[in-house]
């Protein structure tokens, strides 16, 4: 037994998942890795290829190809849309109740109310023939979110300069108390005033109202969040399996904020080359255990429709991954994976439905393909048996297809 290290590069989608046409057909012909390397032909990605990328997307390009001695695959989403927190509830083996889907003005007078109780100060932005936003003391905002699937989640939006961090958690979690949608993404950035977030409102479709999260600056500077999810068993997810079995866990990035563990091994936050050096660190500390980072800022980029940053994050990235593998052994497992898409250049700045790639990386492993899974939650299944624990709520282990005979 070795480390099981798991890499999300967020909204990294390799195209389009079969029932879109359906249910999503404004992300009809997204492949956020193609159409990024289409649009950036001379991008290095060496690492990523080496380990498979362009299998997984199916075609090659004048200068990146398909690599024959990759270990790969691809993963359909089982979670409903294309969701952060519902995917990585899905990476770690668990599927969360489906959630009311509703906008914030349904909703807003009880929150209002429920606020005022707690004692903040509460007013009301936006014409009375439109959907509001919330105004709290004066530095913070709730209302929807915009950049994903219109009315699963709402945002808290905070000045930091203005309101502690620790302060806007409690505001979130007050807000948390009282709505039933998938997620309160609770955040905010410094350097930034309320007017910079009121000037980012935004009306959608009629019903929706929230702050333009890119737009407004928020993720510029000393930007800090936490997810606060609705209908999640940590019972039920390998990390909490491991800490039973007092096997260690890190959660590093985002995935710090999202996924529940008793591990006091956590290291929250946004810039890519930080996280990579508490991922480094943690594989050369940890003798075995289980490791997820998130990198965020590809999945910032995508909703801000920016190829070049998308494609900058990526090569940092790669970089580091080459890192990484340089300190694993044969015990070792690396999975470098995606949780949903977010093609910058599809036309709408929301998550894509598509397929992710499972790239797999085992020193001395060659040539075995895990096909297409149908779950993401098959990861969490795998390294259950990896660390022969219960598994988890969901999934089917490929760990037969990854052995080194």
């Amino acid at each position: 037994m070795g480390k099981f290290i798991v890499i999300v590069l967020d909204s990294f989608g390799v195209g389009y998942m079969d029932d879109v046409a359906e249910v999503r057909p404004e992300d009809f012909g997204s492949n956020t890795a193609y159409h990024i390397i289409e649009r950036k032909p001379k991008i290095q990605l060496k690492n990523l290829v080496d380990l498979g990328l362009m299998n997984a997307i199916g075609k090659e390009t004048e200068h990146l190809e398909f690599s024959p001695k990759a270990n790969w695959g691809v993963s359909n989403l089982a979670h409903q849309g294309a969701d952060s927190f519902l995917g990585h509830q899905e990476i770690m083996g668990t599927t969360p109740p489906i959630p009311f889907n509703m906008p914030f003005n349904e909703v807003i007078n009880e929150v209002e109310k429920h606020l005022k109780e707690k004692g903040y100060a509460v007013r009301r932005v936006g014409k009375e023939s439109e959907p509001q936003i919330l105004v709290i003391n004066e530095c913070a905002t709730v209302g929807d979110n915009l950049e994903t699937d219109l009315g699963q989640v709402y945002n808290v939006s905070s000045c930091l300069d203005i309101m502690p961090f620790q302060d806007v958690k409690a505001l979130g979690r007050a807000v948390r108390e009282v709505v039933k949608v998938s997620r309160v993404i609770t955040f905010g950035g410094e350097n930034i005033v309320l007017n910079d977030l009121l000037n980012a409102r935004k009306v959608m479709e009629g019903k929706f109202s929230g702050v333009d999260a890119p737009e407004s600056g928020v993720y510029d500077q000393g930007y800090q969040v936490i997810h606060l999810g609705y209908g999640i068993d940590p019972e039920v997810q390998i990390p909490t399996i491991l800490d039973h079995h007092d096997i260690p866990v890190a959660l590093i990035g985002k995935a710090a904020d999202i996924i529940q563990t008793s591990s006091t091994r956590l290291y929250p936050g946004v810039d890519t080359q930080q996280l990579f050096n508490h991922l480094l660190k943690e594989v050369k500390d940890m003798e075995n255990g289980f490791i997820c980072l998130n990198i965020q800022e590809t999945d910032l980029a995508g909703h801000g429709e920016d190829v070049d940053k998308y494609a900058d994050r990526l090569e940092v990235s790669d970089e580091n991954i080459g890192r990484v593998i340089e300190l694993l052994n044969e015990e070792d497992i690396l999975i470098v994976m995606a949780d949903h898409g977010n093609d910058p250049t599809i036309g709408h700045s929301q998550h894509t439905r598509e397929q992710v790639p499972l790239l797999i990386y085992r020193k001395g492993l060659e040539r075995k393909e895990v096909g297409e899974r149908d779950t993401m939650a098959d990861i969490a299944a795998t390294a259950a048996e990896y660390f022969d624990v219960e598994t988890p709520q969901h999934g089917q282990s490929f760990l037969e297809k990854i052995r080194i005979r």
